[in-house]
């Protein structure tokens, strides 16, 4: 009868120990650390709202919010910069050994310069390729663990003021008819922005205080969009 008894107790105590471990096991976060690169231009630095507002600082925030160890995001971006300025950015930066061999996520926002100095769409094409190709191999060369964002309208900002805003909306339109083929091709996610900036015609809250650049409201819709697809990757 002893034996029985204490083969029951072993049975009985290894089955609430497993049972116990699998409950701990499941329920324990990530622990995890996510790093994010964002490459861009003004609207990836976020040029007069605080650092924090811009939509690289607001995406790690939402998702340390959710539990998630995420990193503070590498930023390499300057204003006024056009796709090849930004290509001799990430290649200094990656010579200084500033740059991590790869990133869990990666975030490509780049053309408006390109489009306001009158560069030609071809020309976009080619460098904007090229930069989604590095943006990819710094996602580990995954794909689907990059997003590219659409260019903002800028012209109906304050600051268009007198110019021709049309021409300005139709072009910006065939920049990014390109952004989108290549997001495609390369089967990476796309974001399209640009509807929501063009409601700063009628709303200036969704503006920073130079009228041009976007507000950290504006931000915060960008940054839900990018959160969502990282959430569903990890």
């Amino acid at each position: 009868m002893r034996r029985v008894l204490v083969l029951l107790f072993f049975f009985t105590g290894s089955s609430y120990s497993n049972k116990y471990y699998m409950e701990n096991m499941t329920s324990r976060p990530d622990t995890k650390k996510y790093y994010y690169l964002a490459l861009g231009d003004s609207y990836s630095i976020g040029e007069r709202v605080q650092p924090s507002e811009n939509f690289p600082s607001q995406v790690s925030g939402m998702m340390m919010n959710a539990g998630v160890d995420f990193q503070p995001p590498r930023i390499i971006a300057k204003t006024g910069w056009t796709t090849d300025e930004l290509e001799a950015g990430i290649r200094e930066a990656d010579q200084s050994d500033a740059l991590r061999s790869s990133y869990d996520f990666v975030t490509l926002l780049i053309g408006v310069n390109n489009q306001y100095r009158g560069r030609p769409a071809h020309n976009y094409k080619i460098e904007f390729e090229e930069l989604l190709k590095k943006a990819i191999h710094f996602a580990g060369d995954r794909a689907e663990r990059v997003v590219v964002l659409s260019i903002p309208d800028w012209g109906v900002t304050p600051l268009a003021a007198g110019g021709d805003k049309s021409r300005i909306g139709k072009e910006i339109d065939g920049y990014n008819a390109i952004n989108k083929e290549l997001a495609q091709q390369y089967h990476v996610y796309y974001i399209d922005i640009t509807p929501w900036t063009r409601e700063a015609a009628s709303d200036l809250s969704l503006l920073a205080n130079d009228g041009l650049h976007p507000s950290g409201k504006e931000y915060k819709r960008w940054a839900e969009s990018i959160s969502a697809i990282i959430k569903s990757k990890i």
